[in-house]
């Protein structure tokens, strides 16, 4: 043992657990067993020490309640979002996997989504305005059109009453006025009927390249349809609506798209933020 060899050649105890990065107290200590129980017996007792199993670490009741508040809270998110909400609001930092404990406690949890899964080609963007991916939901008698910002993650949400090339040159000239600074290097789109026609001419004005993504390659516009489902879960629902509930809809996605921009930290982010709440 480095600490009692120090010792055998005159180091003084202070000096040893400077020399250690330890606290003189636990040299004193270490140095007084060595003393009465010998070297070797006080070595072997360390190492039996170090087999006998740790008691899980206990998290504070208060805590727990702040993690299942922030759960239910924020649209049942993740471990990550969880831990960035904790110590934000909180000043409490905890382990991912302590959280997920925590959940489990309350909640029955998804099992783990595959990172290895073999995906294929997906556009990579370097810069915001490079890539903009553009798709649409169905509500049943309302439709939802959707763009994102693959890169700052800026996105935007129109609301209309069918699925035509008119309504998806609608949503073009409004977002890319209002969210993405009327250009951006590429469109990305399916092949939708919503996104010929008008649409098809219109995008130009835009763009300097238009792509349609592969039919069946959903992994092609990933990032469009991640946020296609945070708008669901976080906003609208699996539910169907009527033409004539946009007007009602409208300031619960303005609210969402607020809340998404402003508050709500992204995974795509190191360390997590909200994609408009620049560091």
């Amino acid at each position: 043992m480095l600490a009692w060899e120090l010792y055998e050649q005159g180091l003084s105890k202070s000096a040893i657990a400077r020399r250690l990065g330890r606290h003189r107290e636990t040299i004193i200590e270490w140095i007084k067993a060595i003393e009465q129980q010998g070297l070797t017996a006080f070595v072997e007792a360390s190492q039996q020490a170090c087999k006998v199993p740790r008691p899980a670490r206990q998290v504070d009741a208060l805590v727990k309640r702040h993690i299942w508040a922030v759960r239910e809270r924020e649209h049942d998110c993740c471990g990550q979002k969880i831990a960035y909400f904790l110590e934000r609001e909180h000043g409490v930092r905890l382990s991912v996997p302590k959280i997920y404990e925590v959940l489990a406690e309350k909640y029955v949890l998804r099992s783990k989504w595959h990172k290895n899964h073999k995906r294929g080609p997906v556009p990579v963007a370097t810069a915001a305005r490079q890539i903009v991916e553009m798709d649409t939901v169905d509500f049943g008698g309302l439709f939802a059109f959707t763009a994102v910002d693959i890169y700052s993650r800026e996105a935007d949400v129109l609301l209309r009453p069918a699925l035509t090339a008119e309504h998806g040159a609608a949503f073009l000239h409004r977002c890319m006025r209002r969210r993405f600074n009327r250009f951006v290097e590429v469109v990305q789109t399916d092949g939708g009927s919503e996104f010929e026609a008008e649409f098809a001419l219109e995008v130009w004005r835009y763009c300097g390249q238009h792509r349609i993504a592969r039919p069946y390659k959903k992994n092609e516009q990933a990032h469009i349809e991640s946020f296609n489902r945070t708008l669901r879960k976080e906003c609208l629902g699996w539910g169907k609506f009527k033409s004539e509930d946009a007007v009602r809809l409208f300031p619960q996605v303005e609210a969402f798209l607020e809340r998404y921009h402003y508050h709500r930290p992204h995974l795509a982010f190191v360390p997590m933020r909200p994609p408009l709440d620049t560091p």
